[in-house]
């Protein structure tokens, strides 16, 4: 079964060899929203998930990115740290790409062959 999500928030789990690493996470499915991605900020606080994607660009960003190309499953194909005003190379298997400061991912374990989890939070009822 295919999980559809929607722009919001949640939490990004790396089960990482030395454990799992909970990392808070902005959800990108829109159009719009995987448009401008991390375009125009200074900082990230955590990591963005950019669904579907299976490339990126930094064209307009300010700072160094990680970016991490995530296969159907999950699991991670690559991982680049892209300096701004670059244009990453399409990856075939890559169906979701996650994006972070520079050297965030090998904090969190994040690392080719590494699996992740992605738990929404719902949105408030009302």
């Amino acid at each position: 079964m295919r999980r559809r999500w929607r722009d919001g928030r949640g939490t990004l789990v790396v089960h990482a060899a030395n454990g799992e690493t909970h990392v808070p996470l902005e959800i990108a499915t829109s159009y719009r929203a995987r448009t401008k991605g991390l375009l125009g900020r200074d900082a990230q606080n955590g990591a963005l998930l950019l669904t579907p994607a299976a490339s990126i660009h930094t064209f307009g960003m300010r700072i160094p990115i990680d970016v991490a190309y995530l296969d159907r499953n999950f699991r991670v194909i690559t991982v680049k740290t892209m300096q701004p005003s670059r244009l990453g190379m399409p990856r075939l298997r890559a169906r979701h790409v996650v994006e972070a400061e520079a050297g965030s991912m090998a904090q969190w374990g994040m690392r080719p062959g590494v699996g992740v989890q992605v738990s929404a939070e719902e949105p408030p009822a009302g």
